[in-house]
C-alpha cells in the first residue's frame, strides 16, 4: 500500500526533566486533509504513537516519553477537539478519529507504528487496528473505553468524581486546563458518542500483538472487562497495575512505562505472547 507523505518542518524544543531523564523533544508540523497540524517526537528508533482518551491531550504522555524515548521514535499528537487542536473545524467527531489518525500517521511519513492509547485513544487505536492491521506493529491499549458496562452518562458521574477525588494534586491542574480546552460541548458530544460504541465487534479483526494494561482500581472502566478483551483479542496479554486508577501513567508511571516496554522489547526480539505469560 503506497502513503503519501506530507509536508513535515520542524523546530527544536525546550529539554525537559521529568523523573530525573533529560530528553529533547522536537516540536513538528505536517498537513493533514489541507489543515496544519502540530505533534512532538522524541528518541530514535522504532516508532510509537501515543495517543491520549477524552478530556485529555498529549500532556498526559509526560511521564511515559522519556522512559520509551530511550529506546524507540516517540510521536504525540492532540486529536481534532482537544489540547492545541481544540479549534479544529467541525470538532471531535468520534466515527472520523481513526481515519483522522491513519491520515496523520501516514502524513508524517510512518509506514508501520506501534500504537499506545489510553481510555478513548485506546479505542481509536484498537479500531485503526482492526481495519489497517498492516499499519500497527504492536498495540498496546491502557484502561480502553468501549465496552458497554450498562451505564448511562449520568451513571458515569460518581466514578469520575472517585477518579478525580484520589487522584494526584499534580493531575488534577492539568485535567481541568485540557477539559476547559475542549470545552463542555465537545466533552459531552465525544462522551455520549463513546458510551454509545460496543468494541467487542471488532475484537475478532485484530491480528497485531496487544498488551492489555489496567488500573487495579479503575472505577470508570472496571479491570472486568478487561478479561473480555483478553478472551476476544487473539494471543493477547493483560497487566493489571497495582494501586492505580484510570489514568496509570500519572498514578503508577513506573509501572506503566515497565509494562509497554516489556511488551514491545519482547515482541521485537521475536519473544512470543504464551512465552510472556507464563
Amino acid at each position: 500500500m503506497s502513503r503519501k507523505v506530507g509536508r513535515v518542518r520542524g523546530s527544536q524544543s525546550v529539554a525537559y526533566e521529568p523523573s530525573g531523564v533529560t530528553i529533547t523533544i522536537y516540536e513538528r508540523q505536517t498537513m493533514v486533509a489541507g489543515r496544519r497540524v502540530t505533534y512532538r517526537v522524541a528518541g530514535e528508533g522504532e516508532p510509537v504513537v501515543l495517543v491520549h482518551g477524552l478530556a485529555g491531550s498529549l500532556r498526559w504522555w509526560e511521564t511515559t516519553v522519556p522512559a520509551l524515548a530511550a529506546r524507540y521514535s516517540v510521536y504525540l499528537v492532540d486529536l481534532p477537539g482537544f489540547g492545541s487542536m481544540r479549534r479544529f473545524p467541525g470538532g471531535f467527531v468520534l466515527n472520523e478519529a481513526a481515519g483522522w489518525l491513519r491520515a496523520w500517521i501516514e502524513a508524517v511519513g510512518l509506514r508501520s507504528v506501534n500504537l499506545v492509547g489510553h481510555s478513548m485513544g485506546a479505542y481509536i487505536c484498537l479500531h485503526v487496528a482492526a481495519t489497517d492491521p498492516s499499519l500497527v506493529r504492536r498495540l498496546v491499549l491502557v484502561d480502553p473505553a468501549g465496552v458497554p458496562s450498562g451505564r448511562s452518562i449520568v451513571g458515569h458521574i460518581w466514578p469520575l468524581a472517585q477518579e478525580c477525588l484520589f487522584s494526584s494534586t499534580s493531575f488534577l491542574p492539568l485535567l481541568l486546563r485540557d477539559a476547559l480546552r475542549a470545552g463542555p460541548r465537545t466533552l459531552w458530544r465525544a462522551a455520549n458518542d463513546l458510551l454509545a460504541q460496543d468494541v467487542r465487534r471488532d475484537l475478532h479483526r485484530v491480528s497485531t500483538p496487544t498488551l492489555l494494561v489496567w488500573g487495579e482500581k479503575d472505577a470508570l472502566v472496571p479491570p472486568s472487562l478487561g478479561l473480555v478483551l483478553r478472551e476476544e483479542i487473539a494471543g493477547s496479554r493483560l497487566t493489571i497495575i497495582k494501586g492505580s486508577r484510570h489514568v496509570p501513567m500519572i498514578d503508577r508511571p513506573q509501572a506503566l512505562n515497565s509494562a509497554i516496554l516489556l511488551f514491545l522489547d519482547a515482541e521485537r526480539a521475536g519473544v512470543s505472547h504464551a512465552t510472556l505469560q507464563r
